[in-house]
């Protein structure tokens, strides 16, 4: 095996370096193991709509009305419009770098490793805390239905976080939320293959539940529940649009299964179009049967907080049966956002692994499933800390603020690919360039603009800690640094994926 040889390269070099782009028909330049496609069209749209229909809707309009009143409507349109718009970009971006990774693999290619690993440092936060956030809510839930069925629940201190939240409840270990992280890394560690025809039967229960809620909410439907409708201002809806952004990263989840996907320069920018028509369809819909059906100023009661949908479903009827039923569908549904925001995490380390950011093991993948089973335990380990012990209120507004960064990033991308590669065969193209990035970056902007400043007291803490360790580690050991050195062994049932 031929000495790996080490030529020191400027700083400034490494910092503004960028991955050469694959372009069809020519080798891979990956430095290490691919994985294997299986996804196809309608899985993948399952994927985005698993991972963003019920994040937002059972969980944020808790969070968002008290902040908003009925303006909440005004306040998903916003959201979803600075969404659509990045979503575009998105589909852009997946059509011409067609790869694991998402927004950090994208900014490796058309901006440099420095802004990789900003970029990184947002989409980690982004997936890791939305996983813990989500799978603390999903606990409630499962509470809630537990109690429906047979009249009992699991004790709170086996049910709550240590810390305390808002008047929440106080326990030692949040265990159901623990217990779903492990079960969705479990599935994941099988297959990508088995894992997106889970989602997908979770997330068709998923619409139909919400359907369900749409149809009961309307019937019970009172117009007075939206009068002084801009009574909280534009800073409510500002603030609640921020809280409510963190619903829509299932459109980045699409585009990490970049290398799992069969045809990906066609079938991704489909699902992502497709996705994104479906989330804010549900989304609407849902908010306004919420709002006419309950008085806004009731979303802040405490027994809201924790199966906020199941109990309107209860008040309105009078009987345990709709509720059930709708606390039953989040049970299995809101799995299937675990499952896809916890898939996405991983492919962002694998794709980090294999560059060399991230020590090697995280790019190893088992050779009978093609899965990164490491990558994936570690994740969940962490992943289940945080959803164990950290209350889920903490953890919406720290979700919001990554995902706007890789949405920003992404608009910057397309614009910044079309100057420096203008031939690059791109299967679909944003409409209204450059008007279209322009938006998302403003309307992201505009948004982020609104997060509490603890939030971003945080992220800046955070972004410190990954920018030292890309200084003090990542950038000397990056994969091109030495791009003629050998590639880790691949295993042989992978070769010709």
């Amino acid at each position: 095996m031929a000495q790996r040889t080490q030529t020191p390269v400027p700083i400034s070099t490494q910092l503004w370096r960028r991955k050469p782009i694959k372009r069809a028909g020519t080798p891979d330049d990956h430095h290490g193991p691919e994985l294997k496609r299986t996804i196809g069209t309608f899985q993948l749209t399952m994927f985005g709509v698993g991972a963003t229909v019920g994040t937002g809707i059972f969980f944020v309009l808790q969070e968002s009305v008290p902040d908003a009143g009925p303006a909440v409507i005004l306040s998903f349109i916003i959201a979803g419009l600075a969404a659509g718009f990045a979503a575009l970009c998105y589909a852009e971006m997946a059509s011409a770098i067609p790869v694991s990774g998402s927004t950090y693999s994208y900014a490796y290619h058309a901006l440099g490793e420095l802004v990789a690993m900003v970029v990184a440092a947002c989409v980690l936060l982004e997936y890791g805390v939305s996983t813990a956030a989500v799978a603390v809510g999903w606990s409630g839930y499962f509470n809630k239905l537990l109690e429906s069925l047979f009249g009992f629940q699991i004790p709170e201190w086996l049910s709550y976080a240590p810390i305390p939240h808002e008047g929440n409840s106080q326990g030692v270990i949040n265990l159901p939320a623990v217990v779903l992280v492990f079960l969705c890394a479990m599935l994941l560690i099988r297959g990508a293959s088995e894992s997106a025809k889970v989602n997908a039967v979770m997330v068709v229960t998923k619409i139909a539940v919400l359907l369900m809620f749409v149809v009961i909410g309307m019937m019970h439907f009172q117009g007075g529940h939206f009068q002084n409708f801009m009574g909280a201002g534009f800073a409510g809806i500002g603030a609640a649009a921020g809280t409510i952004f963190f619903s829509f990263i299932g459109l980045d989840a699409v585009a990490t299964a970049g290398e799992e996907v069969k045809d990906p320069q066609k079938t991704m920018p489909k699902a992502i179009l497709f996705a994104l028509g479906i989330v804010i369809t549900i989304y609407i819909l849902v908010a306004v049967a919420g709002i006419g059906a309950q008085e806004p100023a009731r979303f802040a009661d405490e027994d809201q907080q924790s199966a906020g949908l199941s109990v309107i479903l209860q008040n309105l009827t009078g009987s345990n049966v709709p509720g059930t039923i709708l606390a039953a569908g989040a049970v299995v549904s809101i799995f299937s956002v675990t499952l896809v925001t916890l898939y996405g995490q991983t492919r962002i380390l694998f794709a980090m692994g294999r560059d060399g950011m991230l020590p090697k093991k995280f790019a190893q993948v088992n050779p009978r499933t093609l899965t990164p089973t490491y990558n994936t335990v570690v994740v969940a380990i962490v992943v289940s800390l945080i959803a164990g012990f950290v209350p889920a209120g903490y953890l919406w507004d720290m979700v919001s603020i990554g995902t706007l960064g890789a949405f920003t990033v992404v608009a910057l991308g397309v614009m910044i690919l079309r100057r420096t590669e203008p031939d690059l065969p791109r299967a679909y193209k944003v409409p209204l360039y450059p008007v279209t990035p322009v938006l998302a970056i403003v309307s992201c902007g505009w948004v982020a603009y609104n997060l509490p400043p603890i939030t971003w007291l945080f992220f800046a803490l955070w972004l410190a800690v990954v920018m030292a360790y890309y200084f003090l580690w990542a950038r000397h050991r990056s994969a091109l640094n030495n791009p003629d050195a050998p590639l880790p062994e691949i295993p042989e049932t992978m070769r010709g994926h």
